[in-house]
């Protein structure tokens, strides 16, 4: 059993689900529109009223996960949190709250996992498909084959900034909604090519705001379909309406006819600006998508792994090097007994990407990799994962003052050491046989090796004697030991 938790834009939303056969069928689903977009002050900064409002919700959600059995558990933050300048303060109380790790996903994270429970939702394996999700802060495009992406942007264009953007006030009239069209409009129009026609099928809504505008087009009798004509009359019902407090109709709570005119601007912007001629709603998207991947890491199809090997081959890494350096590190790590397992996986991963720096220069590689890591796309990551990884291959190298503030960490520590001595090794050309090698790390790091391969490898004295000084300078001490 998993929960997905989607901490969103315009609201926060909890599923929990099981994978039963070829589908994860759905047990519980909370919604709380808590309007997080339009918490944020003219300074960008989240208020302290949609603070208090959000850590309320999360705790409500926490009873809710504590009512099952879970195998996991993925909490996720999409646009809001991303653009908020407090994000990070926030972070640790919004973690509290909830009893779980928040991830800020990038929005191509966001896309990727939209894409995964749409895909997951059709049983039509090789279609060719256009999917187009828009949130309160960001409306992500995902083209795609089957359960395969072949393209995702994120455009910081979503029903919340559009609807308090143009309808001020709440007021609705032509001028101003052709103004929002045209404005969300000009946020597509340079990545539009590829999401024409020609390259899809069929094109999916999988958000709320898709599938609550084409809920409203059926029971008001519109039309039975989501195309650039029964937008347009929606679009007219609204204009007749004037104002946001006096629009009634069947498909549209209250609460959300603030913020759904927005986001039909954003709608029409795009089926004009992509000529699509139908949009199909589906009830699957980014929770889903979560709860997909949860699955697939228990069964050990981590999508992870696949953005790792990619990396090692698309920068050239010398895979037999990366592999004995990932190999060692690993078996290193676990000598020091770490309290979890958090960082060891991490720790393999930056092992095999610890050389990715080299495709840019011999010099300060390690530099390199680690910004590489931390910014580039890897599917299936989270900014904070990839951010853990930039650390330990920025550590591996040169002195450790750099990511001093972190070796409080006790795992982290051992995982720097572990990948340190690995790197080590692996440039003095010793194979290592771990049954005659001892490490521990507490407060000091004591390491004992065999005295021949001192003898048999002239520069393993002065690597470890350079060891020794840089974990001198960041006040620990570093005892070497020989045997045998």
């Amino acid at each position: 059993m998993y929960a997905a938790v989607d901490l969103g834009s315009n609201s926060f939303r909890l599923h929990v689900g099981k994978h039963d056969g070829d589908a994860i069928r759905v047990l519980k689903s909370v919604r709380e529109p808590i309007r997080l977009a339009a918490g944020l002050d003219d300074k960008g900064n989240l208020t302290p009223v949609a603070m208090q409002t959000a850590l309320a919700c999360l705790k409500n959600f926490r009873a809710v996960l504590d009512g099952y059995k879970l195998d996991g558990v993925r909490v996720v933050a999409t646009s809001a949190m991303r653009v908020a300048r407090n994000a990070a303060a926030f972070l640790p109380q919004a973690e509290l709250a909830i009893g779980h790790p928040i991830e800020i996903i990038s929005g191509e994270e966001e896309g990727r996992l939209i894409y995964m429970g749409v895909a997951n939702a059709l049983a039509t394996p090789g279609e060719r498909r256009l999917v187009i999700d828009i949130g309160g802060g960001s409306t992500e495009l995902i083209l795609g084959r089957g359960q395969e992406i072949e393209k995702v942007e994120s455009f910081s264009v979503g029903t919340v900034k559009q609807s308090l953007s143009f309808f001020v006030g709440g007021r609705v009239d032509a001028p101003s909604f052709e103004a929002a069209i045209l404005s969300a409009r000009s946020h597509f129009e340079d990545a539009a090519p590829p999401y024409r026609p020609q390259f899809w099928k069929q094109c999916y809504g999988s958000s709320g705001t898709a599938r609550t505008i084409a809920d409203i087009i059926v029971k008001n009798g519109i039309g039975r379909e989501v195309n650039a004509t029964t937008l347009g009359a929606l679009k007219q019902r609204f204009i007749d309406f004037g104002h946001v407090s006096k629009i009634e109709m069947a498909g549209l709570r209250p609460d959300r006819a603030g913020t759904i005119i927005g986001g039909l601007a954003i709608l029409i912007g795009l089926v004009r600006e992509l000529d699509i001629p139908v949009v199909q709603p589906i009830e699957a998207g980014l929770r889903m998508g979560v709860m997909w991947d949860l699955h697939l890491r228990s069964t050990k199809r981590d999508r992870r792994e696949q953005s790792v090997q990619a990396c090692v081959q698309k920068f050239h890494v010398d895979e037999r090097r990366a592999n004995r350096v990932a190999d060692d590190a690993l078996a290193l790590y676990l000598q020091t007994k770490p309290a979890t397992e958090e960082y060891t996986r991490h720790l393999y991963w930056s092992a095999l990407l610890h050389e990715v720096g080299l495709v840019v220069s011999q010099t300060g590689y390690h530099k390199h990799a680690a910004y590489m890591v931390e910014n580039a796309d890897l599917p299936g990551f989270t900014t904070r994962e990839q951010k853990v990884m930039s650390r330990l291959i920025l550590a591996h190298k040169g002195n450790l003052r750099k990511v001093a503030e972190v070796l409080a960490e006790p795992d982290f520590a051992k995982a720097v050491v572990a990948l340190r001595l690995a790197v080590l090794f692996m440039h003095s050309r010793i194979d290592i046989d771990f049954s005659l090698l001892k490490l521990r790390v507490k407060n000091r790091i004591e390491l004992e090796i065999r005295r021949e391969w001192v003898a048999e490898h002239p520069t393993l004295s002065y690597w470890l004697e350079k060891e020794q000084e840089n974990w001198d300078e960041v006040g620990v001490d570093f005892t070497i030991r020989t045997s045998g």
